[in-house]
């Protein structure tokens, strides 16, 4: 018997976004099991914790019966290895992400040759939207309900509800 093909599609999701569901979705045809990875980076300041992520995600996902949603310190590929994952899923967007995510790949295929990255190009009604974006259009009280999660779409209307920045 073969070995499930494991995948990995990690990321920050501050906040999730329809063109991330978009890839999951599509991972989860390819592959036996995807886990949906949450990036713990210390270095920078989320507008939602971990868990609020993980909940969006799992919320989101809750109809693919071959997600998992976890979180990450450190280097994808040591979590690869943590848990006997052999791809790591990536979207893009845009030609211009092909760049800066080929050499992700390369540089994580150098880590480990055990890895293998697979892109897959997001739906073009979504290759404008970043989580960047949603945020600065929530921020400034923008209708973001068509790109996000209706969980996202109503948590963000609660954090930025008595924001001055706007």
């Amino acid at each position: 018997m073969n070995a499930p093909r494991i995948a990995v599609y990690g990321g920050s999701f501050d906040p999730i976004t329809k063109g991330h569901l978009d890839i999951v979705e599509r991972g989860a045809r390819i592959f036996d099991q995807v886990i949906v990875a949450v990036l713990v980076n210390l270095r920078k300041e989320p507008l939602f914790t971990v868990e609020e992520r993980m909940e969006f995600i799992t919320q989101a996902t809750s109809h693919l019966p071959n997600i998992t949603i976890d979180h990450f310190p450190g280097l994808l590929v040591h979590y690869l290895k943590e848990k006997k994952a052999g791809f790591i899923i990536r979207g893009l967007r845009a030609v211009s992400d092909f760049e800066s995510e080929l050499q992700l790949a390369s540089m994580n295929r150098e880590l480990d040759q055990e890895v293998e990255t697979i892109f897959i190009p997001t739906h073009h009604e979504y290759s404008y939207l970043s989580s960047s974006i949603i945020k600065e259009i929530a921020r400034h009280r923008g209708d973001v309900s068509r790109f996000v999660p209706a969980a996202v779409h109503a948590a963000l209307l609660e954090k930025y509800a008595d924001d001055p920045q706007r």
